[in-house]
């Protein structure tokens, strides 16, 4: 391969100076069956070296926990997915043409991620990790704090927050969440096959009628999709710890889907480059343009996680503190460093370099290690909320692998099912302007 191909992302063959074709097909590449096969087999193994930890009190305790963080993680990729698309409606360009069909694919795996949260709803689980769910009246909770179980900062917390935050109410706010996003997927999903199966959608009147159509959807979806996210973000994760206040949790938590979305898309789409019609249509430039975008939520993810910070330990209130004392504390500042490092230094260090966001092979590997950087984090969010977690770093090392194999066969399935969506459609939409500029020659340099 020449030194240029090489700077300009190793394109292939084709000449820079050349206007693409589009394959006659449009289809998936037979590929993803096999790596629809993987993704199965890693989660069956993982599945397997679960049991292990069964056999344990501890063990069992991190099971549920790292279920939590395993659903978690699927669910920013699904949720995540459904409102890139619709950010992408609204404001356009021609990164959302190479990024739809992954992103439509992740927002069709809601219902799969909806039934990963069923073993949550079941009391004796969720009763290992919320104390509102294991304590569900005023009565019990009181009686917890004269045993000494909870404090009495904990039990006034659940009475005060007792009408959001008890177990029917754990029910009935998840389901509407997920009516919600299951509305928005569907719909958005049906107008894209029927915009591409739609012969006049390439003409100007059509075409704008289309646009308006997914506008005046996707632009209050947004909206209501940020106070669907915030409302699960605070019932799943920030009430882990009843006394924890945040008036930017949410914020944080949609960036963050934005983070990993666009990892995993970008993951995607270059990995999809290695075969047509996907080969034909990612130019270097649209690869720049998507790096330099997963760079901003870097930058965006980092100011968020350290504003609220430093508000907070400029603050020095007693209320607020404790949340980050038991996330440094311990072992726990090994893996806030952990944190530190992957989630933010390496991605922001390595996305700053032109030659990187240009070249595929490199971009493979910074994706995947942005991946790998949302579970660390989303592990050092759950773990330390629980009695003891600083103890177990040591205590019991090897159960507490459990934060790897539960969401590895979480994943793994996510992934399956995924790939499964990606197949089910044609990688382009045909009826887009936007395609015919991607398949001009190109002039990056």
């Amino acid at each position: 391969m020449s030194s240029a191909h090489e700077h300009h992302g190793e394109q292939g063959a084709y000449d820079h100076h050349e206007r693409r074709v589009l394959p006659a097909s449009l289809a998936a590449p037979d590929v993803l069956v096999a790596w629809r096969m993987r993704a199965l087999i890693v989660a069956a193994a993982f599945a397997l070296l679960t049991l292990l930890f069964a056999f344990t009190h501890e063990g069992r305790n991190h099971i549920i926990r790292a279920y939590l963080m395993g659903y978690m993680t699927t669910f920013n990729l699904a949720g995540g997915g459904l409102v890139l698309l619709m950010l992408q409606y609204v404001s356009g360009g021609k990164w959302g043409l190479l990024l739809r069909r992954p992103l439509e694919a992740m927002s069709r795996t809601l219902p799969l991620v909806a039934l990963f949260f069923v073993p949550l709803m079941i009391p004796y689980l969720g009763g290992h990790l919320w104390q509102w769910v294991k304590y569900p009246t005023v009565a019990a909770t009181d009686a917890a704090m004269n045993q000494g179980l909870i404090s009495k900062e904990q039990a006034l917390t659940a009475n005060f927050k007792r009408p959001m935050l008890n177990p029917y109410a754990l029910i009935v706010e998840t389901c509407i969440i997920f009516a919600v996003l299951f509305t928005f997927a569907f719909l958005l999903n049906r107008w894209s096959l029927q915009r591409d199966a739609d012969p006049e959608a390439g003409t100007e009147p059509s075409f704008e009628r289309w646009r308006i159509r997914f506008e005046n959807l996707s632009g209050p979806g947004i909206l209501i999709y940020v106070i669907m996210l915030t409302l699960g973000a605070i019932v799943w994760i920030k009430s882990l710890d009843v006394t924890w206040y945040s008036s930017i949790w949410g914020l944080q938590f949609l960036v963050a889907q934005g983070y990993a979305v666009l990892a995993l898309s970008i993951l995607t789409v270059i990995l999809l480059s290695r075969y047509e019609p996907m080969k034909t249509l990612l130019r270097t430039t649209e690869q720049h343009d998507l790096g330099k975008f997963l760079f901003a939520f870097v930058m965006l993810n980092i100011y968020l996680t350290f504003a609220e910070f430093l508000i907070i330990w400029s603050g020095n209130v007693p209320d607020e503190i404790p949340w980050y004392l038991a996330r440094i504390h311990g072992g726990w500042w090994t893996i806030c460093s952990l944190d530190f490092i992957c989630h933010w230094l390496i991605p922001f260090c390595l996305l700053l370099s032109r030659d990187i966001k240009r070249n595929k092979r490199k971009m493979i590997y910074v994706t995947c290690f942005m991946l790998f950087a949302r579970c660390v984090d989303m592990f050092w969010l759950i773990e330390p909320n629980f009695k003891g977690a600083a103890g177990n770093l040591v205590g019991e090392p090897i159960s507490i692998l459990a934060y790897i194999t539960v969401p590895g066969t979480l994943i793994a399935l996510w992934a399956a099912y995924y790939v499964t969506q990606l197949m089910s459609r044609p990688l382009v939409n045909v009826n887009d302007p936007h395609l015919e500029e991607m398949l001009e020659p190109e002039h990056a340099h």
